[in-house]
């Protein structure tokens, strides 16, 4: 499954880590390049986890439209070739109005997928992942990821042992077809005179990333993340396994149905930020249609669209 070609190479994207700044920054390159951003993100797609996503608010979305948000219910599970199929559609309605599709976010594998397409890989064996989602459940998850480390050891290094959906899915396939799943998705990028030029990913120091991320924690209990977990626990049906395990998500549901302590579970958020800001850096430095964009810290947004908006000049130049 791929994006029809003529399309994707009218497309923009603006990839990194979490709390650099990307979505700010993107809004202001929408503007400069008469754009429409996609969302690049598995978890801005469910409604009601707004403030655990800092998803863009109402006013950001009345300046610039946002694509790819807010169309599942938290119990919902949507598939990598269900968001490039989504994200084609709505890229080939932007460019159908005239303006340009800009893909702004930092889920490493919907970057991939859309700039190389995606392998379907086997139909879902269903009685084996209740099996392996029992097992999960009698023996924990870090036990799980170890099975899958020891199947398909490049698989499991990119996934946390709390991402059990793709667990299992590394598992299952591995049974079903006797080789690693990372293998079979090990797509080559497309040829250069097909690729995309500019596709981008924000590179900021580590130090102030980081701090960065802790403030922006603190920010989002101040804003109500706890209210939020709360609501979405009282909805029928209740999150589903993708939306529980969310970053931030799942260990708010630990604080308040396992009693972990408040302190404890905003520092453990923090802490696994940080870890998911260094496998989002090593996402996108792996992939060879990135280019780095350097920053200080110090850039406002406009600082940083206008830099990035300089680059189809020379673009169109080396063209």
């Amino acid at each position: 499954m791929q994006f029809e070609n003529d399309i994707l190479k009218r497309c923009w994207f603006v990839a990194g880590p979490t709390a650099c700044g990307k979505s700010a920054a993107g809004c202001e390159l929408a503007e400069i390049l008469n754009g429409e951003i996609v969302a690049l993100d598995s978890m801005s797609l469910y409604r009601g986890m707004d403030v655990g996503t800092a998803k863009p608010d109402a006013a950001v979305r009345a300046r610039v439209p946002h694509h790819l948000i807010d169309i599942l219910n938290p119990h919902q599970e949507y598939s990598l070739a269900e968001y490039v199929t989504a994200a084609g559609r709505a890229a080939r309605e932007i460019v159908e109005r005239g303006r340009v599709p800009l893909f702004i976010g930092g889920t490493g594998l919907y970057l991939r997928g859309v700039l190389r397409g995606v392998l379907e890989g086997p139909a879902a064996d269903w009685d084996l992942r209740r099996e392996l989602e029992a097992l999960a459940e009698r023996d924990g998850q870090i036990a799980l990821h170890a099975r899958l480390g020891r199947v398909d050891p490049d698989l499991a290094e990119r996934l946390h042992p709390g991402d059990l959906r793709r667990v299992i899915r590394g598992i299952e396939v591995w049974q079903i077809t006797g080789r690693p799943l990372s293998s079979q998705q090990r797509q080559q990028p497309l040829p250069a005179a097909s690729r995309p030029r500019h596709v981008y990913w924000l590179h900021p120091p580590r130090a102030w990333l980081y701090e960065r991320i802790d403030r922006r924690v603190e920010e989002m209990f101040r804003d109500g993340l706890v209210v939020e977990v709360e609501s979405l626990l009282r909805h029928e049906p209740p999150p589903g396994k993708t939306a529980r395990q969310a970053l931030g998500y799942k260990e708010v549901i630990d604080h308040l149905q396992a009693g972990v302590p408040l302190a404890e579970t905003i520092a453990l958020i923090q802490t696994r930020t940080r870890q998911f800001a260094k496998r989002q850096h090593t996402w996108f430095r792996n992939l060879a249609e990135c280019t780095a964009i350097e920053i200080t810290g110090n850039e406002t947004p406009r600082d940083i669209a206008e830099r990035i908006a300089s680059r189809r000049y020379e673009a169109e130049t080396i063209a």
